[in-house]
């Protein structure tokens, strides 16, 4: 599975009153699926998935999924504190069609999330899930920061493909590049290598396409098949660290991350954009101008003000932001008078 690029964490809507705005929901996410991002990230931190009802998220997941461009990754945010309810959970995104399923790290018994017992937890998701697995690492919120020593040790299980690191320690993020370089799997893309998921080529059967492979023989990585004009070929990928620290996202690019999750992208997904293709392009210096265009205020907004102020800058730019859920609270008139000046130049 291709996991580069840039991925938006999508927010839930609600309504004034605390209720799910599933309309809101189903106009951020075809929004997003125009932009020129990957992949959508569901019941993330930035989704308030820990303040949902368990039938909540269910109609949160699949109501993004129905909104859903088809050739964009859906990425199902998973994880529960226990490993069990984790994997039902998985189950029925996966049911929905979603493509990897993201697990963050359980952390409520603090003193007990030693490394045997994170080991044991994803082992044991990993091995049952429908779904490849990317591990997601937020300390900020969790309290818990997984040891690159652990996150090396979970590379090397097939159905692990990825991290989302969202510590912000680009050494962190260089130390586990190096440790899983020798990962060595393949994942199908397009002829101009962008990611194809199962759900994709499903979804262009449904359409009356038919899928025809050239090349006789073995299948080998050269092979191309094509669906109905879409070809596609192999491509070698590792462990795939992708990173949650837009204020730091050039470099943890250099460092060796492949894309990122971003909350900043929620309100300018384009701008976060720019910088992964420009470092993508090898213009390390327009990379570094469009990462200073972005930084002050992705660091004040997702670092500082959180989902409340975040949901502000996404009003500004043109999609449905809205109030949070207690227990977090609106931001002042004076906050949003600051989140207006910051975002002034920042559109999409």
């Amino acid at each position: 599975m291709l996991l580069h690029g840039i991925f938006p964490p999508v927010t839930t809507p609600f309504y004034p009153d605390g209720k799910v705005y599933f309309k809101k929901l189903e106009a951020n996410v075809e929004r997003y699926s125009k932009t020129p991002v990957a992949g959508i990230v569901v019941l993330g931190s930035t989704g308030e998935a820990i303040l949902l009802s368990d039938q909540e998220r269910r109609e949160v997941l699949k109501t993004a999924r129905e909104a859903a461009s088809d050739n964009k990754v859906l990425i199902a945010g998973t994880g529960i504190e226990s490993a069990s309810e984790t994997l039902r959970l998985t189950e029925y995104a996966a049911e929905l069609g979603y493509d990897v399923a993201m697990v963050r790290t359980p952390h409520y018994y603090k003193k007990q999330m030693q490394p045997a017992n994170m080991l044991a937890f994803y082992w044991f998701v990993a091995d049952r899930s429908p779904l490849p697995v990317i591990i997601y690492n937020f300390p900020q919120a969790t309290g818990y920061d997984i040891p690159a020593e652990v996150v090396i040790e979970l590379a090397e299980h097939p159905n692990l493909v990825g991290i989302k690191e969202s510590s912000g320690e680009v050494e962190k993020v260089r130390r586990m590049v190096q440790a899983t370089r020798h990962v060595k799997r393949a994942a199908t893309v397009t002829e101009t290598f962008a990611a194809v998921t199962p759900r994709m080529l499903k979804a262009a059967e449904g359409n009356g396409n038919e899928l025809v492979t050239i090349g006789g023989g073995k299948p080998s990585s050269p092979s191309v098949s094509v669906v109905s004009g879409l070809k596609t070929r192999q491509k070698e990928v590792g462990f795939q660290v992708l990173v949650g620290a837009a204020h730091k996202l050039e470099p943890s690019l250099q460092a060796g991350a492949v894309g990122a999750i971003l909350a900043f992208a929620d309100a300018a997904p384009t701008a976060c954009y720019e910088i992964y293709a420009a470092w993508k392009e090898g213009d390390n210096d327009l990379a570094r101008l469009k990462q200073e265009r972005i930084a002050k205020a992705a660091q004040r907004l997702v670092g500082e003000l959180g989902i409340p102020g975040l949901k502000y800058a996404m009003d500004l730019n043109g999609y449905y932001g809205g109030p949070a859920r207690l227990p977090l609270l609106p931001i002042t008139a004076e906050v949003k008078q600051e989140i207006e000046a910051m975002m002034g130049e920042i559109r999409n």
